[in-house]
């Protein structure tokens, strides 16, 4: 199944965009390890797999298999036949724990799991700070090496509110892999777990070239929608001001 899909559109895919890759020779040919991506667009969860000799599981959010239509619906077959697993997010402490047990069980398979530490995509092209939790915990539970990812202007070929994609090449850049096992059996101390991702998170900045920004996306999103909404409110009663009319002198 995994093969037919990845033939079926990751075929079509390196057709129309060309993508390149730089640093296969850092992906081990077996054995476990942590692929840790930045997160610039829906598509990288296509192009990445695509690139790759070997199959890589991500953790994908319950809606990408839900969504009606045709786009849904072709969007739920690929994520099923590459083996990525849904994972309901309406309750945050449960879907981590729910991400964090599954990757672990991808690993001591001894395959590639794929993480998005930033845990969103970013709103703006910049790198965000790494969430600690999923990818440290996973990397100390399991001893996995961590790979970092850099994924290349896939933002560029279908923004928001565009709905045809545009073609040009995006790329992948991924480094060497990092081995944490001085952090071994310290999967719970909070400052371990902060550092391992902040060590992963400067790799990838230097492979991406990104501009780094210390706060979550998720912070990010909020702050950019709250000052969207004011923005919206204020023009609204601007208009509102500027159509009442001033009364007649003497009336």
């Amino acid at each position: 199944m995994y093969g037919t899909m990845k033939l079926a559109i990751g075929g079509p895919l390196k057709v129309a965009f060309r993508p390149w890759v730089e640093g296969l020779e850092n992906i081990p040919d077996d054995g476990p390890a942590i692929l840790a991506s930045n997160h610039l667009s829906f598509s990288d969860s296509f192009f990445l797999p695509t690139m790759l000799h070997r199959k890589v599981t991500f953790i994908a959010k319950a809606e990408y298999f839900t969504t009606p239509g045709v786009k849904g619906r072709l969007t739920a077959a690929f994520f099923k036949g590459v083996g990525q697993l849904p994972v309901d997010r309406s309750g945050a402490r449960g879907a981590g724990e729910a991400a964090i047990k599954s990757g672990i069980e991808v690993l001591k398979r001894g395959e590639l799991f794929g993480i998005y530490p930033e845990g969103t995509r970013s709103p703006d092209g910049r790198l965000y700070r790494g969430k600690p939790g999923g990818l440290g915990r996973v990397a100390l539970a399991t001893g996995a090496p961590v790979i970092p990812v850099a994924m290349i202007d896939t933002e560029k070929i279908q923004p928001p509110g565009k709905v045809m994609p545009k073609l040009m090449r995006p790329g992948i850049r991924i480094g060497k892999p990092l081995d944490f096992s001085r952090y071994q059996g310290m999967d719970h101390d909070r400052f371990v777990l902060r550092a391992l991702t902040d060590e992963v998170m400067y790799e990838i900045m230097k492979l991406s070239g990104q501009e780094y920004v210390d706060m979550y996306a998720t912070a990010a999103k909020r702050q950019l929608a709250e000052a969207a909404k004011a923005a919206k409110e204020a023009a609204q009663a601007g208009t509102g001001a500027a159509g009442d009319k001033p009364e007649k002198a003497g009336a």
